[in-house]
């Protein structure tokens, strides 16, 4: 088996972009029909030939979601754009739906197919009755444990295999929730989730004398359904020599930071693992930078076994240690500064972080010398997407990210 793949969302051009500079090897992105995405930015048709394109120029690859249930108005819609994506040529398609799968076999066979998660592919029959019908690769419902992946790895071997390792976990098996249509009439299963799941809500119990009683878990009620978020990242050796070919980072609608930040704490694990070998330990700074970025509570799941604490009371998401100030969109090595883009406001004197896939990952810029485009001083940098001239000795490239401690 080659090296796993590290897997990584794309919401937008400027998302995949940011997937490829910070280490994916592959990302996977929906068009604007069919996605269990509906509220991403997502890809038009020519978009989503131009994202192939740029990906394979950098010889990385793309996989296009087609992954809703679809109804009967769905078919004839879907088959003509199984036949646009047989002329695009993207690297995979993931589907669930059985019908699509037989749809895009007929029409589009070069088309490797990717069984999505919300199959509930959870044992080695199931997995080896996909592999008969022409499936490439099956991404394993989150639900399984090491043990029963490596088993399922004996059990197949000439499959692709892809898990999940970090992001946001459906509270429902697989991701197969009805819980929006109930609550606002907006299909999960159809790409329009509302996430109601993450919602604050209270129960309320009928009492011996006929009164209600509310039951809280503290005073601003209970996110009795919030699922906490998928982390993984101690167990890339484990996952490896279970078998699995590809690591999925989940989150779609996520923002450019949280991808920099999770796919570069990834990509350098991963690295480390192969350079290392026998005697790889994970480095506690990948484990810190998973922090630095908006998340839940962590949770391995279902990966040691069972779990009966996976749901997140607290909150329905923490900030992170970090806040994303800006973008470095070139670097003039010569005269020593850099282009900055503005995200959030900063001051002079503000010690900025560098986010980067190179070296220069969490040197610290200091805000001394600042000018605007025109060469004015500047001393608070507070107009958004504002372009200055950020004078440092730390070497930068451009998409590198700063942030700084909240």
């Amino acid at each position: 088996m080659g090296k796993v793949e590290l897997l990584a969302p794309a919401g937008d051009m400027n998302k995949l972009k940011t997937a490829f500079y910070f280490g994916a090897d592959a990302a996977y992105l929906g068009g604007k029909n069919f996605s269990l995405r509906a509220q991403a930015g997502n890809f038009s048709d020519e978009e989503l030939a131009a994202a192939v394109k740029y990906a394979h120029g950098l010889h990385k690859k793309v996989y296009v979601t087609v992954n809703i249930l679809a109804r009967n108005y769905d078919l004839a819609p879907a088959e003509e754009y199984f036949k646009f994506l047989r002329k695009v040529r993207p690297d995979g398609v993931i589907i669930s739906d059985t019908g699509l799968i037989a749809i895009c076999r007929a029409v589009a066979p070069e088309l490797d197919i990717h069984l999505s998660t919300q199959a509930s592919a959870l044992n080695y029959a199931t997995v080896k009755f996909w592999k008969e019908h022409g499936v490439k690769r099956v991404i394993l419902a989150r639900e399984l444990s090491l043990n029963e992946i490596a088993a399922i790895r004996e059990k197949v071997r000439d499959i692709e295999l892809e898990t999940f390792v970090h992001g946001a976990m459906c509270i429902s098996y697989s991701g197969r929730c009805l819980l929006s249509d109930y609550r606002t009439g907006r299909s999960s299963n159809r790409g329009e989730c509302v996430q109601a799941c993450r919602w604050n809500y209270e129960i309320r119990e009928r009492g011996s004398d006929g009164a209600f009683m509310t039951v809280e878990e503290d005073g601003r009620g209970s996110y009795i359904l919030n699922s906490k978020d998928l982390n993984l990242i101690d167990y890339i050796k484990e996952l490896t020599e279970a078998g699995v070919n590809s690591f999925k980072i989940e989150g779609r609608m996520k923002s450019e930071y949280y991808l920099a930040t999770v796919i570069n704490a990834y990509r350098r694990a991963i690295d480390d693992f192969y350079e290392n070998g026998e005697s790889y330990k994970l480095n506690p700074l990948y484990k810190t930078e998973l922090e630095k970025t908006a998340h839940r509570e962590f949770t391995t799941a279902y990966l040691l076994g069972d779990n009966d604490r996976t749901e997140n009371f607290s909150d329905s998401q923490s900030a992170g240690t970090h806040k994303f100030i800006a973008y470095i969109v070139d670097y003039n090595e010569e005269e020593g500064y850099a282009v900055a883009e503005m995200r959030n406001r900063f001051k002079k004197g503000d010690k900025l972080e560098v986010l980067s896939p190179s070296k220069s990952l969490n040197e610290i810029v200091v805000a001394d010398k600042m000018l605007t485009e025109s060469g004015e001083t500047i001393e608070d940098v507070k107009v958004v997407q504002q372009k200055i001239k950020l004078y440092t000795k730390v070497k930068l490239s451009a998409g590198d990210m700063l942030r700084v401690r909240i």
